[in-house]
């Protein structure tokens, strides 16, 4: 009930930020921090997910006008945006996986700061993933990011890919099995 509740809610503020930029902030308060985490997570530097959770946003806004509601409400069609603004950071900055390495290593030394000899043994594994994902496709990594660092459900995940969950599930089990292979070579696809 509360979940039909919040997605009324949603709707009609979504109905207003047409027409209401107070109502669009809203929805700006509602997402930033799950927005600016998975940019985060994806990108290991505050500095390009600032950039990213802005450029998002400014997509959204401009971009309001032409949104239809579909199940899943604006959260999976932001996410969209936010996947496809990380796409064009690739793109466009052409980085370096250890840049992206370095990143994830100081965050995850901000989340477990444990036991030394693990936490070493996590950077290193965390590291190696987000390399290897530099290897992959941008289908499988907007697929592997919007299912596993944006903190989406598998239904909203598939939404904001813009396909059915069963498909999203075989685009992610493909980019599963294909991130298996680029490590098993050593991060060289």
């Amino acid at each position: 009930m509360d979940e039909y509740r919040d997605a009324e809610d949603e709707r009609a503020l979504v109905e207003r930020a047409r027409a209401d930029p107070s109502a669009f902030a809203e929805l700006y308060r509602r997402y930033l921090p799950r927005v600016h985490a998975f940019a985060y997570r994806r990108t290991g530097r505050v500095e390009a997910a600032e950039d990213i959770t802005s450029a998002a946003f400014e997509r959204a806004l401009r971009g309001l006008g032409q949104f239809q509601w579909q199940p899943g409400g604006f959260g999976p069609w932001l996410f969209r945006i936010v996947a496809n603004e990380l796409a064009d950071q690739y793109r466009q900055a052409g980085r370096a996986a250890s840049d992206r390495a370095r990143g994830a290593v100081r965050q995850l030394a901000a989340d477990h700061p444990d036991d030394p000899a693990e936490l070493v043994q996590a950077r290193d594994d965390v590291a190696e993933v987000l390399a290897a994902m530099n290897h992959l496709t941008p289908r499988y990594q907007k697929a592997l990011s919007l299912r596993y660092l944006s903190g989406l459900s598998a239904d909203e995940a598939a939404a904001a890919m813009g396909t059915s969950k069963a498909t999203m599930a075989v685009v992610v089990f493909r980019a599963t099995r294909a991130l298996r292979q680029v490590m098993r070579k050593g991060g060289s696809a």
